[in-house]
């Protein structure tokens, strides 16, 4: 295997907490290699992971590079565009488990047959978000969007939420991206200035939704509001494929084991190029074999399933190539809930309640 991460340059996240380990999505995959090798050693199996660090102008290199060496399945952490070129890149000659995009596109009129998600997509977060406020009866909405086109995509996803589940968005606001130094006095001084003003005037609201996928506004949001409202979305209560305060169903134990193996807290990126690293290791097990489209070919059937310490297997749905999973909505310190919701149905999993389901898809392979 190979882990190719694929770097873009921008700016610094508002909160230096939020700074990007050097090990970002690497360090996952390592503990994926040990767990893979712990079942492994018994069957005669070695797992290995090349660790490749690129930018956007050298990734088709790299994953040539990649490719040539031997891995036929590459774990791929990039925004979606790149996603889209690599997978168009590497064609047939290897299969690609997306561990960090997003985007709904790359799951619909984008989608690639030679493309994994391991990452959840926008729809499910939303309707994650969607189902515990509709369940608390938080219902009317206040929806703001960044300026960015993943902001839009992930508004959209949103919007899109509130319709499927019964949520009103009683108004939409766009939040411009004017640039500066976010994390200067300058800088902080004008947000707390421009938030307080931006949100007046909304109407009657129980949430305020923030769509702010690239970073720029959000964090800032939670008590800077007009009205005395609580914040979702992408700041306050925000909805995760995994959270380092995670303790339930045996996480303790396995946070506690990428702790001592990078001496920091696991985060999205490395629970999902950890969880890509154990499906290989799952279907390689089953197979007993390293053909790529062997295993391919296991974990995209019914029968494949996969343990991600949340409660219940995780298989994979063959109209898009999704990973089904529970979505962890979080605060700063904690887990507060767990979607699907109880109470939300479906015919063949509660599961596919969360993204967009068989009869909606527009994947087409």
């Amino acid at each position: 295997m190979a882990v190719l991460r694929v770097d873009r340059p921008g700016l610094p996240p508002i909160s230096r907490l939020d700074l990007p380990p050097a090990d970002l999505g690497f360090a996952g995959a390592r503990l994926g290699v040990a767990d893979d090798d712990t079942t492994g050693r018994f069957l005669g199996q070695d797992f290995e992971a090349a660790e490749i660090t690129a930018t956007p102008e050298s990734a088709a290199a790299d994953l040539d590079g990649a490719i040539a060496a031997g891995a036929g399945l590459v774990i791929l952490l990039a925004d979606d565009a790149t996603t889209l070129a690599l997978a168009d890149h590497a064609g047939d000659r290897a299969l690609i488990l997306n561990a960090r995009a997003r985007g709904d596109a790359l799951r619909g009129a984008d989608c690639r047959a030679n493309v994994i998600h391991v990452a959840p997509s926008h729809a499910m977060l939303a309707d994650a978000l969607a189902q515990f406020l509709v369940l608390k009866r938080w219902t009317r909405w206040f929806l703001v969007r960044g300026s960015h086109r993943e902001d839009g995509a992930l508004a959209d996803a949103y919007l899109h939420a509130a319709a499927k589940f019964g949520a009103t968005i009683v108004e939409q606001r766009l939040f411009e991206d004017t640039g500066g130094a976010r994390r200067t006095d300058t800088g902080h001084v004008q947000v707390q200035a421009q938030l307080p003003v931006f949100t007046q005037r909304a109407p009657d609201h129980d949430m305020m939704i923030a769509a702010d996928e690239a970073g720029i506004f959000a964090d800032y949001l939670p008590y800077q509001t007009w009205d005395a409202r609580p914040v979702a979305g992408s700041a306050g209560l925000v909805p995760r494929s995994w959270h380092p305060a995670m303790e339930a169903w045996g996480a303790s134990q396995f946070q506690d084991r990428f702790e001592r193996l990078a001496h920091r807290p696991m985060r999205e990126e490395d629970y999902q190029a950890w969880l890509a690293v154990r499906m290989v290791g799952e279907a390689a097990t089953r197979t007993r074999d390293a053909d790529p489209a062997r295993l391919r070919a296991l974990m995209l059937s019914p029968g494949f399933e996969v343990a991600g310490f949340k409660g219940q297997k995780l298989t994979i749905r063959d109209w898009d190539h999704q990973l089904r999973q529970p979505i962890l909505l979080t605060t700063g310190a904690l887990m507060t809930s767990v979607s699907p919701q109880d109470g939300f149905l479906h015919q063949v999993t509660a599961l596919d309640t969360l993204g967009v389901d068989r009869p909606e898809t527009t994947c087409a392979f």
